[in-house]
């Protein structure tokens, strides 16, 4: 069982008052930290608080809830997504996007996504919907386009490929295996999903 590491309150005595954004930013760290750690469930105000090192009273005059809280902390925390790899092959782009969205997944806002999706009820993931779509799947549907796109404009791709269903493709699978099987996708495992699932979805019938 995952137990968290929370440091005793009184031990914030000892700690330097901090104010404003400062605050703050040390409040949704910990909000990630928890849920990365001991999960949407066994997360509490007070865990948080007693992690940035505050009292309870702090965290509630910034978030009246948990859900407040947890939505914002996903926000901030969640990684900027750059451009798209431009390697000089759509396989080589693949491959590295693949790579980017495994880091993520395993990085410690990714451990705190997964714990909200998998952990909430559907009432409470419509709380987040906004985030997860916004911060996660409309970036990272944006760049697998670019990398189709580009693999079209070279003729490595055949045009009809550029669809929802390819484009989920990818994602889904990762997101399946990850939680189902446990996979955390090793640089083979991506590279056999691009050549086995990938490529044959996307390039034209005749080489």
């Amino acid at each position: 069982m995952v137990t968290s590491r929370w440091t005793p309150a009184s031990a914030q005595a000892a700690s330097p008052r901090r104010r404003g954004a400062v605050l703050e930013r040390a409040i949704l760290d910990a909000a990630l930290e928890q849920l990365s750690t001991v999960g949407w469930k066994g997360l509490t105000m007070e865990g948080v608080a007693a992690g940035a090192q505050t009292g309870k009273a702090a965290v509630y005059r910034r978030w009246p809830s948990k859900e407040d809280l947890v939505a914002d902390a996903l926000q901030a925390g969640l990684p900027s997504f750059e451009a798209a790899p431009d390697l000089g092959s759509v396989r080589a782009d693949l491959v590295a996007l693949c790579r980017r969205a495994r880091d993520a997944m395993y990085s410690r806002p990714g451990f705190a996504l997964r714990s909200v999706i998998h952990e909430c009820d559907p009432v409470q993931v419509e709380r987040f919907h906004g985030v997860i779509v916004e911060g996660v799947v409309e970036p990272t549907i944006k760049l697998l386009r670019d990398v189709i796109e580009r693999g079209i404009e070279r003729g490595e791709v055949r045009p009809d490929a550029l669809n929802s269903y390819v484009l989920d493709a990818a994602p889904a699978m990762m997101m399946y295996r990850s939680k189902m099987c446990g996979s955390e996708w090793s640089d083979e495992e991506i590279d056999e999903m691009v050549d086995r699932l990938m490529l044959p979805l996307l390039r034209p019938d005749s080489p």
